[in-house]
């Protein structure tokens, strides 16, 4: 099963919540918000597949993490509300589609179902091209990757998944390469998800545009959109008391 990181205890009458990060993230990048969210019932973050300390395995396709996501949700002993980002919405997603007895609402944050036409294989790439052999701190994996990712966001943010004990990255870099178009992509599912849906973006991002909303209604006709102002695809890094806040009241709807 999927490594997890739990926050608080469940409450009499609310379920618990599951919190889905996205590519090359953890549940520990989650931390600050899960533990905020615990105020009101149980908070759960997972680290997928191929991330974190969840095992390592041959395939990344949003079917074998929507099973994944099934069976922490099905240990907990109960529905849960599900909030996914990016990579963790369409996995969410894709869930709520297949087990939606599963998911007693949904907050998807900034990541439509549809295929991309971006890739983030260079940042695999910068990764892989990390000399671990000549890493002592943090700040050396950084300074490797800043030849070729100028974001210093981006880098410290990749830093968090390299592991200083076995110098070796978190992350099964080979397996997200090879399976990058599935994590692009979005596969064709059939079911629907009437429960309450809401997708929260980042105004300043266009992963969620007006064009996405017929796909999006007619998978999720329950659905309700929201904008934080000044945040872009990383809306709950950027703005983390406002994503909070939006979840905190989408959660005790």
């Amino acid at each position: 099963m999927l490594h997890t990181i739990s926050h608080g205890t469940r409450r009499p009458g609310i379920p618990p919540a599951l919190i889905v990060h996205g590519l090359y993230g953890s549940a520990r990048n989650w931390g600050v918000i899960a533990k905020r969210l615990s105020s009101e019932t149980q908070v759960v973050a997972v680290d997928m597949r191929n991330h974190g300390q969840s095992p390592h395995l041959p395939s990344h396709s949003y079917t074998d993490m929507a099973a994944d996501l099934a069976a922490v949700i099905e240990h907990l002993g109960a529905p849960a509300a599900v909030i996914g980002h990016s990579m963790g919405g369409k996995a969410s997603m894709v869930l709520s589609l297949t087990r939606p007895e599963l998911v007693s609402r949904l907050l998807v944050a900034d990541i439509a179902p549809v295929t991309y036409s971006h890739t983030q294989l260079p940042f695999i790439r910068a990764m892989q091209a990390v000399d671990v052999g000549a890493v002592t701190t943090r700040g050396d994996v950084d300074a490797q990757l800043a030849t070729s990712v100028d974001d210093p966001t981006l880098r410290s943010f990749f830093t968090q998944s390299f592991d200083l004990a076995s110098r070796s990255w978190r992350l099964n870099l080979d397996v997200l390469a090879a399976e990058m178009d599935k994590i692009i992509g979005f596969p064709e599912i059939s079911g629907v998800y009437t429960g309450p849906t809401l997708f929260l973006s980042g105004a300043d991002s266009d992963y969620v545009t007006r064009d996405h909303r017929p796909t999006i209604t007619g998978l999720f006709p329950s659905a309700r959109f929201a904008k934080i102002p000044g945040a872009g695809h990383w809306l709950h890094a950027e703005k983390p008391r406002e994503f909070e806040a939006a979840a905190r009241a989408f959660l005790l709807a």
